[in-house]
């Protein structure tokens, strides 16, 4: 079974540009007020409403420590901190934003 994350936005056209050009997503479906995205097994979309949605946290995780440096370095005008190991959860990640203020994670299962 697939699923799709679907998200309330006052901006869809800069949530387009944003995970298109930050992130490689790429729009999958387009629809009268729904834009869906994907790249690999994530999908999301962005729906405009007249309040955006901001609960949750929508995680991208990577194979390799690198790969989450390397996306830090790529991101980190929006990243709210540097990589850190998380013990609690096996984990290496760090924390940024979207233009909307939804909070997004890389990271990178370390016992995976």
């Amino acid at each position: 079974m697939s699923g799709i994350v679907f998200l309330s936005t006052t901006m869809r056209d800069e949530m387009v540009e944003f995970y298109t050009s930050r992130f490689g997503m790429t729009v999958w479906i387009e629809q009268e007020d729904c834009t869906i995205l994907r790249e690999d097994n994530l999908i999301l979309g962005f729906c405009q409403r007249d309040k955006a949605d901001s609960c949750g946290i929508i995680t991208f995780w990577v194979g390799s420590n690198g790969e989450v440096d390397a996306l830090h370095a790529k991101h980190s005008d929006i990243a709210e901190g540097p990589p850190q190991v998380n013990e609690r959860y096996r984990i290496y990640h760090f924390f940024l934003r979207d233009p909307e203020g939804r909070r997004l994670e890389i990271q990178r299962f370390l016992d995976l």
